[in-house]
């Protein structure tokens, strides 16, 4: 999308892993960006992740932000911790939720920890020694199967972060009954769900291979012009299908 001495900014595709790891050391995006920029990447996140500075999930699609110099990282990096509450930062993201919300807009402020299976996420108490603060706002775009008791109903949600904890959209969104769609870890049996839904809808979303969350947009002021940046990307043609059925509800 962008790239300059300091930064470069893609548009991450579904099912592409950020940094090597256990499974996955080849095929990564820093793989793509060693290949890219050689040597040219900021070395703070060290041999596995140089230049990242945020993260999306594997299978979430979507903008990222990669810092070229140690300057820029730490920057980012602060922007990123602070999440926008000086305003140098503001992240949105689009998910296609089971259910419509009863307030068209709304506030999730819930912390977050490993779940009891250790690899997970859930809310948990407050004093827990694990407990992260994680604050998500969001807002009905779209409604679809709304008046239609016999299909099983969905929305579109825009979700603004005030914190960035991991998996923090999808375990948010679960907590207040609205998993989003094809979410193989906090979907809460979505093939059940889209058992209610009439043909060729519901075989189009058992067989979705991801959950449908999209990092849309991801606006920041520039490290050193102190420019403000704003980085918009169209949600993926799967996702964008599969909404389009969903409107023949």
């Amino acid at each position: 999308l962008y790239e300059d001495d300091e930064l470069i900014v893609i548009n991450k595709p579904a099912g592409l892993v950020v940094h090597p790891g256990a499974g996955n050391w080849t095929g990564t995006l820093v793989n793509a960006l060693i290949h890219h920029c050689g040597d040219s990447l900021s070395g703070i996140g060290g041999v596995k992740r140089p230049g990242i500075v945020h993260r999306l999930d594997k299978e979430t699609s979507g903008v990222m932000v990669v810092a070229k110099t140690d300057r820029a990282h730490k920057a980012l990096s602060e922007a990123f911790a602070d999440h926008g509450r000086t305003g140098d930062l503001e992240r949105a993201y689009l998910a296609l939720v089971w259910g419509i919300p009863q307030r068209p807009t709304g506030t999730i402020d819930a912390h977050l920890g490993r779940a009891a299976d250790r690899v997970r996420r859930a809310v948990v108490p407050e004093g827990r020694d694990d407990a992260r603060h994680a604050v998500t706002h969001f807002s009905v775009v779209e409604r679809f199967g709304e008046g239609q008791q016999a299909f099983a109903t969905a929305s579109l949600v825009e979700c603004r972060l005030e914190t960035g904890r991991t998996h923090q959209i999808r375990v948010h969104m679960a907590h207040i009954g609205h998993p989003v769609v094809g979410d193989p870890d906090y979907g809460q049996a979505f093939r059940t769900k889209a058992n209610r839904l009439p043909e060729p809808l519901k075989t189009k979303v058992k067989a979705f291979p991801r959950q449908a969350l999209h990092a849309w947009l991801l606006e920041f002021e520039h490290p050193t012009t102190h420019l403000t940046m704003r980085f918009e990307a169209p949600i993926p043609g799967d996702m964008e299908e599969l909404v389009v059925d969903f409107r023949k509800l």
